[in-house]
């Protein structure tokens, strides 16, 4: 059997988590562009999906997207030139900067939540409620591993 083959009809983790990711920035990324956000591209979710409504540090974003820093950074700078955040002073700590959503950025996140939302209410009613929360509790002590281990 060609390893092409078997990587369909046996996908591993990896091709699964590709899948499943690009299959929910698809169907999510078509919902906010419907209703409003046309100029949103997946690599924005690094920076959005982690924002909190009353700011977080681009260090915290970089940390929880996996993302560098740098990376964080132009995303953030797109983001600003979009309207969705602007940079403000950390009111902790005068020297660091808050990215905060503006009301742009409000309404993508407050869209984008209601649109995830019904992604899951979607997949849990096709493979039944108790499968589903038994697959993302699952799934997310996979990733909780998996993110603690250190590069060989």
């Amino acid at each position: 059997m060609r390893r092409s083959q078997r990587k369909r009809e046996n996908p591993d983790l990896g091709i699964l988590a590709g899948r499943t990711l690009f299959a929910v920035q698809r169907v999510l990324f078509g919902a906010v562009t419907g209703q409003g956000h046309p100029e949103l591209r997946p690599r924005h979710g690094a920076v959005l999906a982690y924002l909190d409504e009353e700011g977080s540090r681009a260090t915290d974003l970089a940390a929880q997207s996996g993302q560098h820093k740098q990376v964080i950074g132009t995303l953030v700078d797109e983001l600003v030139a979009l309207g969705y955040v602007e940079r403000q002073p950390d009111p902790a700590d005068r020297r660091a900067k808050l990215i905060v959503p503006t009301a742009k950025g409000l309404d993508e996140m407050a869209k984008s939540d209601a649109a995830m939302a019904g992604i899951e209410a979607e997949l849990a009613a096709t493979v039944g409620e108790e499968a589903y929360g038994e697959f993302k509790r699952v799934f997310k002590r996979v990733a909780d591993g998996l993110s603690a281990r250190r590069p060989e």
